[in-house]
């Protein structure tokens, strides 16, 4: 496909000239001029008129095209149809008529490419993706370029772990499951993109070792009452289904929206564990297998307003949240030996658990353009409540080889009820000396507290639930940031540059019941650095650097025992510390089409996840540690096909490099790393009118993590959508994992890690969606610059 993409590229091409005026026939100053094609209005080119109101569109291959004009105070303008055919074209003038004069324009519709490279970051544009339909936030991201979701729904980018998660701007301050709730409750109808920005700037947390994910929203844009239905349902070993409502008004300063999200999805994994325990020099064999299954019942909304003040002035709020049940059903049977062979004893375990979720989180805002050379301010108040009740019994049943009982049946309880309370508060300020010049400040304060209280029983010899005080604890965390940060860009002919430092003072205390309290305070700088450089029409170039944190996630600082049965288990570890990142990017575009990116990263006390041994109990349990340092080299290539006008796609490898040190771990020195990577191709399909075909393909090769062995994983997906009915309704039909090849196989042999993990997930589900559009969707709103926009902007484009 990539010399396909080359062999495209190279056509005769033209120049295309054209002027922009007025109705009075004066020049409309720097205008935006988009070249589309007429067959299906996609974009295909992007100049900025002059000052004079002319522009050039040059390297112009044949073919049928329109042009497209916009400009701030003007409503849109268009040329006529008009063809290139190897010589150069001169556009007759397009008249602009100001945006306060009625004028019935024509509606362009253009679809967006699925993957986009922007200055700092790249964009899935998940809003047109067939793929999209009936799947949550959580599955559409785990085919965006460089993403894997690992079998605890720890998020890595480019191979490595510390992603932050944002939507919409705003953090989630999630622990790892507790983001896995909120993006599967999230109904992938209502994402409109997915930015992956590596190398953030100092504008954003420090936070992320390996970078950040930005989840946005849709927005309505348009004047009157409109919104949409989705109905959905799907098949894999059970049945799923999945319901959303959006509804949107607005009128004159006035903009309201909302959604509501409703699916039910039971899943099935059977996870096999193999590990050998050494005690004392007496191996013992553990065969476990486990039919994990689960049930969930999500509901989720998104309500909120936003009014005009005045003409640079927009406030606004959100109330968004969920409410999810969730149960669980892990039987599991372990077979014991002194050999591979021969089993000397069994263990037939039963684990249920009931969980319900809920969230609420508010936010206000208002976004202030102070005047037309760039001056704006932003303010945003937030806050969010998490709850999780999780109520679980365990069963444990002994017998010898013959099946007699060896031992009496253990019988235990737990009530694990969590609340994490956030507040957030920040303001952004923009302030630009010149055209050339811009300085970017601002400050937030966060303060966020979890309490975690664990009740546990076990059943005594009397059948009778007693507290068991060897379980039993209170676990409370607190963590305050106040961080400010400034930017300064500067724009020259070719080159465009920004430094800016961001400075973060934590404070932070974790109290454990019967244990001394873990007290912390440290304060940070984080500088980043940004240049751009063109180097002729078709080539650009780029470095970036910044440092990063990860401070460890809530769950993980968690010191709780959270059983599989009574000789597998997880437990957390409060004495985790904060992991630095030094990130390094070298990016080369050719031609806005093909994107290479270059990067290397120096992480210090990294945050790693392991698997020990209870030699005294033969238990196996999952924690985390603090290795001393890893180093990771990748190399990223992207770039979007054409082979005719109904076949295109976009084709990704990711090639990175993990190399992972700890002095001491275990007892012994680690030093390990190993060459991976990661191949994605997506091929879009429209050769019948009014049908879109995608087909997306992925592998992922093994790789060595930490002191683990990650097996090769493969995968096909693929799906159509039909659209009717004046397209306001739509059907799509998709299956993921079409051949049923995706599993999750890690072994590790390290010192006394002797296991090898088989985990074969519900990956092949087959789905069916229906959406359809109501209301008014033709007349489009009045272009109004407000804060949000440039905030937006600026997001944008770094």
């Amino acid at each position: 496909m990539p010399t396909i993409s080359f062999a495209q590229a190279i056509k005769p091409a033209a120049k295309i000239t054209g002027s922009i005026v007025t109705t009075e026939n004066k020049p409309v100053e720097f205008a935006t001029v988009s070249l589309l094609r007429t067959k299906d209005s996609a974009i295909v080119k992007g100049a900025l008129g002059n000052e004079a109101g002319v522009y050039a569109l040059t390297n112009i291959a044949n073919g049928n095209y329109i042009i497209k004009i916009s400009a701030v105070g003007y409503n849109k303008g268009l040329s006529k149809p008009f063809t290139v055919s190897g010589n150069n074209v001169t556009v007759p003038a397009i008249s602009m008529q100001s945006s306060a004069q009625a004028l019935k324009t024509v509606n362009i519709q253009s679809a967006r490419p699925l993957i986009e490279r922007k200055l700092d970051r790249t964009v899935m544009n998940v809003e047109n993706s067939v793929l999209a339909a009936g799947n949550s936030a959580m599955e559409i991201l785990e085919r965006a370029p460089g993403v894997s979701i690992d079998k605890d729904d720890n998020i890595s980018l480019n191979g490595k772990s510390g992603v932050t998660v944002m939507i919409n701007d705003k953090l989630t301050y999630l622990s790892s499951a507790q983001l896995a709730t909120l993006l599967r409750s999230t109904d992938g109808t209502n994402i409109a993109a997915i930015e992956l920005i590596t190398n953030p700037s100092a504008k954003y947390d420090a936070s992320g070792n390996s970078g950040i994910i930005n989840i946005r929203l849709k927005k309505n844009r348009e004047v009157g009452s409109s919104g949409s239905i989705t109905t959905g349902v799907a098949y894999g070993h059970t049945w799923k289904d999945n319901q959303n409502l959006s509804l949107n008004h607005k009128d004159g300063k006035l903009n309201m929206f909302g959604t509501f999200s409703h699916n039910d999805n039971s899943n099935l994994q059977n996870l096999n564990i193999r590990r050998v325990v050494d005690s004392v020099g007496s191996l013992t064999y553990f065969n476990q297998y486990t039919p994990m299954q689960n049930t969930n019942h999500n509901n989720s909304y998104r309500v909120g307003a936003d009014y005009d003040l005045t003409k640079h002035n927009t406030v606004g709020f959100i109330v968004n949240g969920y409410d999810n049940t969730r149960v669980d059903n892990l039987p599991t049977v372990t077979y014991i030996g002194k050999t591979l062979d021969v089993t000397n004893a069994l263990l037939n375990s039963t684990s249920e658990s009931h969980q319900h979720y809920k969230n609420f989180a508010a936010n206000v805002n208002d976004r202030w353009q102070i005047d037309t050379l760039g001056q704006s301010l932003g303010i945003d108040l937030d806050y969010a409540k998490f709850s999780n009740t999780n109520n679980a019994a365990y069963a444990t049943y002994s017998y010898k080889p013959n099946g007699q009982q060896s031992q009496a049946p253990v019988f235990l309880r737990n009530q694990s009820p969590s609340v994490i309370d956030i507040r957030t508060a920040k303001a952004d300020y923009a302030y630009p000396f010149s055209k050339s010049l811009k300085l970017e400040t601002g400050a937030k304060f966060s303060d966020v507290k979890t309490d975690n209280n664990l009740q546990a029983q076990r059943q005594n010899g009397a059948g009778v639930y007693v507290n068991d005080a060897t379980r039993t604890n209170h676990f409370v965390y607190q963590e305050k940031i106040d961080a400010g940060y400034a930017n300064l860009g500067k724009t020259w002919k070719k080159t465009s540059a920004q430094i800016g430092v961001r400075a973060e003072y934590t404070t932070s205390l974790a109290t454990l019941a019967g244990t001394p309290p873990v007290p912390r305070n440290y304060i940070d700088f984080f500088p980043s650095f940004f240049v751009n450089h063109t180097l002729s029409k078709r080539n650009e170039i780029g470095f970036s650097y910044s440092r990063r944190i990860d401070r460890p996630s809530y769950d993980n600082l968690n010191p709780f025992v959270f059983y599989l049965d009574s000789l597998t288990y997880v437990q957390g570890n409060p004495f985790l510390k904060p992991q630095y990142t030094h990130a390094f990017e070298l990016h080369y575009t050719w031609n806005n089409t093909i994107n290479v990116n270059l990067n290397y990263s120096h992480t210090s006390d990294v945050i790693t996840q392991i698997i020990l041994t209870d030699a005294v109990k033969k238990a196996t349990f999952q924690t985390n540690l603090n290795l001393d340092a890893q180093d990771a080299y990748g190399l990223n290539i992207n770039s979007p096909y054409t082979i005719n006008n109904w076949w295109s796609g976009n084709v990704n490898l990711n090639t990175f490099y993990l190399l992972n040190k700890a002095n001491n771990l275990l007892g012994a020195k680690l030093n390990v790393g190993q060459l991976a990577y990661q191949f994605r191709t997506t091929q879009t399909f429209t050769f019948i009118k009014g049908y879109r075909l995608e087909i997306l393909t992925n592998y992922k090769s093994d790789i060595k993590v930490g002191i683990y062995d990650v097996r090769p994983q493969y995968n096909i997906d693929g799906g159509i959508s039909h659209s009717f009915a004046n397209k306001k309704a739509n059907i799509k039909f998709s299956v993921s994992d079409i051949f049923n090849t995706r599993t999750n196989n890690v072994n590790s042999m390290y010192q006394s890690v002797n296991l090898q993990i088989t985990q074969k997930g519900e990956t092949r589900v087959s789905r069916l969606t229906f959406t359809y559009n109501f209301g008014n969707n033709k007349i489009k709103a009045r272009q109004h610059q407000t804060g949000a926009d440039d905030e937006s902007n600026r997001a944008g484009k770094g």
